[in-house]
């Protein structure tokens, strides 16, 4: 079985570090899996009930929800912005929990890893957006975590792919995230 995992990155700088690991991540995605960093988070306008009805969701938002409906699990990227999420991946969150009770999160595996330059790589960001995600419907890995401090210096000059540290994490995150995808759950 192929198992498709959707990459949301919180970043929309061009030299994110956080991009950089989840471009790592789609080059070292185990056979049977395919990594697919989404494009077009920028493009979204921030979520509003009043224009999320059918006919008037915003083209950029219904593009987001096919890539997600699509997909079989996620891998969240969050940098951490003044203590906790980047706007760009709470407003995706916020557009992929609705419409209420059938959200494209659906009960979907969710990992959620990042880097930051602080000392703590991006814990409290990373902790909100799983909390984020998991109200949102997604069933959230609670023990598959990596987070990278010191993204300024470590990356500066090696991209992630490059850090045979980080690649070994990295891959072992995508791994058991394709190993969860495969789990059938029952309530």
């Amino acid at each position: 079985m192929s198992v498709r995992i959707l990459a949301l990155v919180g970043s929309l700088r061009a030299g994110s570090h956080n991009r950089q690991l989840a471009e790592a991540a789609a080059k070292l995605a185990p056979e049977g899996a395919e990594v697919v960093v989404y494009e077009g988070l920028a493009d979204i306008p921030f979520y509003n009930e009043d224009v999320d009805v059918e006919g008037s969701v915003p083209a950029a938002a219904a593009k987001l929800r096919e890539a997600a409906q699509a997909a079989d699990a996620f891998l969240l990227f969050s940098p951490e912005y003044n203590g906790t999420i980047p706007a760009v991946l709470k407003n995706a969150i916020d557009w992929l929990s609705r419409p209420y009770g059938a959200g494209a999160f659906g009960g979907k595996p969710v990992a959620v890893i990042g880097t930051a330059f602080g000392q703590y790589g991006g814990v409290w960001a990373q902790d909100d957006t799983r909390k984020a995600v998991g109200i949102a419907g997604g069933r959230v890995i609670e023990d598959l975590k990596l987070s990278i401090p010191g993204s300024v210096t470590r990356f500066a000059e090696t991209h992630p792919v490059d850090d045979a540290e980080v690649a070994a994490q990295l891959t072992e995150v995508v791994a058991r995230l394709h190993g969860h995808a495969g789990e059938v759950i029952t309530a």
